[in-house]
């Protein structure tokens, strides 16, 4: 019976140094050459920053960014399937943000490819992203005076917006009561950056599980059993149609309480020693 293997990246896979190690790397290659499993990653990073931190793994299959926003193929950064939100929307989203006095980091597609664009920077959190960007050498990251031109031509896959928790709480708030369920939120604290949080926006069908429902469906038919690796809760949509839910014990309490099984932490290859435990068990 053939498995179906997708894991999370930051906290689950990577290290809390959001690198991975030469153990799990050399784990996955693995993996790979498996003949009767697949594996791939589904993660909020796009494909750059995935990049970045797994470097030249050959994957068989697309991998799963932003959040679902994006299914890609890893090799030549095609993208698959896009799941967008709605133009009006997004230009009520920046009114609401602005208004708020935070500005955000917008991802988006066009005809000269992604996009990360800002405006301005005003605080030590968005500017940490930024420096970040610049380190991985993302092409993406894109300043311009303002969004009138991105709104109006651009697909707009995420916004990203960070701030301190009280600044935050208003803008969360009036945008969750004005679009409900039609978009997809995750409201988290950095994991890297204490103090700092990051309200991250998707349309509605951009979630991890949607998007690997997609991926299984086109490109992984003859998988049988879907496992799946999560320590947030913007994992517990893929928990929810995996035949085999497995948390990290770093993972956050409901994470773990939803779980199939709770494995080894994020600092100890825990994922890849699970998988290739499996497959030694139940793929002979």
């Amino acid at each position: 019976m053939g498995k179906l293997y997708v894991t999370d990246l930051d906290g689950t896979l990577l290290k809390n140094d959001a690198t991975l190690s030469s153990f799990s790397r050399n784990g996955i290659i693995s993996i790979l050459e498996n003949d009767s499993s697949e594996f791939t990653v589904a993660s909020a990073r796009g494909l750059n920053s995935i990049k970045y931190v797994l470097g030249e793994i050959h994957f068989k299959l697309p991998i799963v960014e932003n959040n679902g926003a994006y299914i890609t193929d890893y090799e030549t950064g095609e993208h698959l399937q896009i799941n967008n939100i709605d133009p009006e929307i997004c230009r009520n989203i920046v009114h609401i943000v602005e208004k708020g006095g935070l500005s955000p980091y917008i991802s988006s597609t066009c005809n000269s490819g992604d996009k990360l664009y800002y405006k301005n920077i005003l605080n030590q959190g968005m500017e940490l992203l930024r420096l970040t960007k610049i380190e991985q050498k993302d092409k993406r990251l894109t300043k311009i005076d303002d969004f009138e031109s991105v709104l109006r031509e651009d697909k707009i896959v995420a916004f990203t917006v960070i701030g301190k928790e009280k600044d935050l709480d208003p803008i969360v708030k009036e945008i969750k009561e004005l679009y409900g369920e039609k978009l997809n939120y995750n409201y988290e604290e950095d994991q890297y950056y204490p103090g700092w949080h990051w309200f991250i926006i998707n349309d509605f069908f951009a979630t991890k599980a949607k998007a690997i429902e997609i991926l299984r469906e086109k490109y992984c038919s003859n998988c049988e059993e879907l496992i799946v690796f999560g320590d947030n809760t913007n994992d517990l949509p893929m928990f929810k149609i995996g035949d085999v839910a497995v948390a990290v014990s770093n993972a956050k309490e409901l994470v773990k309480k939803v779980a199939t099984c709770v494995i080894g932490s994020n600092e100890e290859d825990s994922v890849v020693k699970y998988i290739l435990d499996y497959i030694k068990t139940y793929e002979k």
